[in-house]
């Protein structure tokens, strides 16, 4: 498959999104291992649309599934999923913040090692992870990917420990920034977390089995039962025992600071149904828009959502307004992200290839249009303008999280900083004017922590990570602060 990436109609609409890198799935000691695990990898999908890998390990060999597209795209032919044996497995779902889009860099990655083989797939980014690697490399390592994944195998293969555990809890110490991580090797299914939290990763169980994944979703999709979240700094080691039991063994690898979950996978990356840190994804949404109602209130006569994010928010303003909720929105799922090559022609379509304008609900309203969040800005004026060529009176944007000022070092792809909309414009005003809205109005900052966690901000010790909005960095930026972070590693075109 040819890994050349060039600009598609939709690349650049999504551009004003935010993408976070993946999602991660494991079981261990479960005869349908494989298949269970692209069912858990089809339930993240949310996560990352670029690239999904299985490995398994069948007794005697490891086997591996790498592509390139969705799940449903490969993991759903049997002749996939026959090649993919045993009662091991991890899976990944990818979306790339570090290293190019190509197929070396797809997860998980596998090493033969001294003491066998491992196979390691994680979710977030490292702040340190191209200094690691610069050092890794002056000392005669070779990279074989540009994937800062490939770091942690070789920081396992340089450590003197014995076992594969004592070498994985011995590499991630060494690592800094935000992420949950799996490992498999012959025996063992290893789950780890970062000391501060910010990535989510959950334990379930089935038919006595335990599972791992990124979310609760990936439980429900297969009749998986919840156990907990794993812990900020904790490293859980299950292995099949020779009679075929399991142990478990909790260990804490981190320095035991107070989690501090990303907020963001409450404003937008996680699925509505999924319950993160003890908390329901489309209550703490709903909430928000609870709030922003009472912080931004405005006279309508319709509440509309921009589909999908907006939804839950959409519906906690119109609750607490009295404003009548409607899809003035009408989404369009079945859009492919290379639909057409993008000729200036096709492109003033805009955003209308994705969203239309329900004018049933729309023409001759004053609209209230809620949003979970804005990054650039560029797609939220193609909606205002398709909101006002359907017949609106009046369009109130109102946004269901605080304005993004910074950038994202843990595993989020967000644009440079002086390419957001809140550092383009001196005040909320230009902004408006910008995006063509009657009014603009973000929700404040504990508006979002009372949606989510009920208590307003402490500003000494916060309890969520929210740089994005305060430029408050939960960790050492080790790679940035070299001038490294974001820096180019050698590219090697590739053609499988």
């Amino acid at each position: 498959m040819n890994q050349s990436h060039s600009l598609t109609l939709n690349d650049e609409f999504d551009g004003d999104t935010l993408h976070e890198e993946c999602g991660v799935f494991g079981i261990l000691g479960h005869d349908d291992a494989s298949t269970l695990t692209a069912l858990g990898l089809h339930a993240l999908q949310h996560r990352g649309q670029e690239a999904a890998g299985i490995v398994s390990f069948d007794g005697l060999r490891f086997h591996s599934e790498r592509h390139m597209g969705l799940v449903g795209d490969h993991y759903t032919n049997p002749t996939t999923l026959a090649r993919l044996p045993g009662n091991i497995s991890i899976g990944h779902n990818r979306y790339s913040t570090t290293g190019e889009v190509a197929l070396r860099n797809v997860q998980p990655l596998f090493a033969e090692l001294e003491v066998g083989g491992i196979a390691i797939a994680h979710n977030g980014n490292f702040t340190n992870g191209l200094t690691l690697r610069r050092q890794l490399i002056a000392g005669g390592a070779i990279c074989q990917s540009t994937s800062d994944t490939e770091v942690v195998l070789h920081l396992i293969a340089r450590s003197r420990y014995s076992s594969t555990a004592d070498r994985f809890i011995d590499a991630i110490r060494q690592m800094e920034g935000g992420y949950s991580m799996l490992a498999m090797t012959r025996t063992k299914l290893i789950a780890a977390r970062d000391p501060t939290g910010i990535r989510p990763l959950v334990m379930g169980e089935l038919d006595g089995k335990p599972i791992f994944c990124s979310e609760t979703c990936a439980l429900d999709i297969i009749g998986a039962k919840f156990v907990r979240d794993v812990e900020n700094g904790e490293v859980i080691i299950c292995e099949i025992q020779p009679d075929g039991s399991i142990s478990i063994d909790a260990r804490k690898a981190g320095n035991g600071q107070p989690e501090r979950l990303c907020l963001f996978e409450y404003v937008y990356f996680a699925r509505p149904d999924s319950v993160v840190g003890g908390r329901s994804v489309y209550v703490a949404r709903k909430n928000m828009g609870v709030n922003l109602a009472k912080e931004a209130p405005v006279a309508a006569d319709v509440v509309v959502p921009v589909p999908d994010g907006g939804t839950p928010a959409a519906l906690g303003y119109a609750q607490e307004s009295g404003i009548p909720f409607e899809y003035g929105i009408i989404r369009n799922h079945y859009v492919g992200r290379t639909f057409i090559e993008p000729t200036q022609q096709i492109r003033a379509f805009g955003v209308k290839l994705k969203h239309s304008a329900n004018r049933a609900m729309i023409e001759g309203k004053r609209v209230v249009l809620v949003d979970d969040s804005v990054v650039r800005g560029t797609t939220s004026l193609k909606i205002v303008q398709m909101i006002r060529d359907a017949g609106a009176r009046e369009v109130h944007l109102r946004v269901a999280s605080p304005m993004i000022y910074y950038p994202d070092f843990y595993g989020i792809d967000t644009p440079d900083r002086e390419k957001l909309l809140a550092n383009q414009y001196d005040s909320l005003e230009a902004m408006c004017k910008y995006i063509g809205a009657d009014s603009l109005q973000f929700l404040s900052i504990n508006g979002l922590y009372r949606a989510v966690g009920g208590e307003d901000r402490n500003d000494a010790r916060p309890q969520f990570t929210d740089h994005y909005f305060t430029g408050d960095y939960p960790t050492r930026l080790l790679d940035k602060d070299g001038e490294t972070m974001g820096r180019k590693v050698s590219l090697l075109a590739t053609n499988g």
